[in-house]
């Protein structure tokens, strides 16, 4: 029973991490952007350590490079743009950088709208 048990926790361990692995924050950045930088300095290095930052990892991508990158639905004409895919295709995206509460707060709410992400805590 006590294996039962361990193998099944172990399941679930496993199948919550693949599903939580297959969103993707891509953020399509360019050379001179002044708000991808503020990103870069305010949010980049906690993002990783936060619930959102583990349920969709952050992946750069130089505007330059958008046509090589499938995930992306329609052209970018704004930097930074942010676009949530789920793996295979764009879910949504949120044009722009203004400040790290507004940033944090559209983030959750369309990871909440989209996804099965949930906040913990607000």
């Amino acid at each position: 029973m006590r294996k039962l048990i361990q193998t099944t926790i172990a399941a679930v361990m496993i199948l919550a991490a693949q599903a939580s692995a297959a969103y993707e924050l891509i953020m399509v950045e360019q050379q001179g952007c002044h708000y991808c930088e503020r990103w870069k300095e305010e949010i980049g290095p906690i993002y990783p350590k936060t619930d959102v930052g583990m349920f969709a990892p952050i992946r750069m991508v130089d505007i330059t490079n958008v046509d090589s990158t499938p995930e992306i639905a329609a052209a970018v004409v704004f930097t930074p743009t942010f676009i949530i895919t789920d793996g295979d295709r764009e879910i949504t995206r949120m044009e722009g950088y203004m400040s790290e509460d507004f940033f944090w707060g559209v983030l959750e709410m369309i990871l909440e709208r989209e996804t099965e992400f949930k906040v913990t805590v607000r």
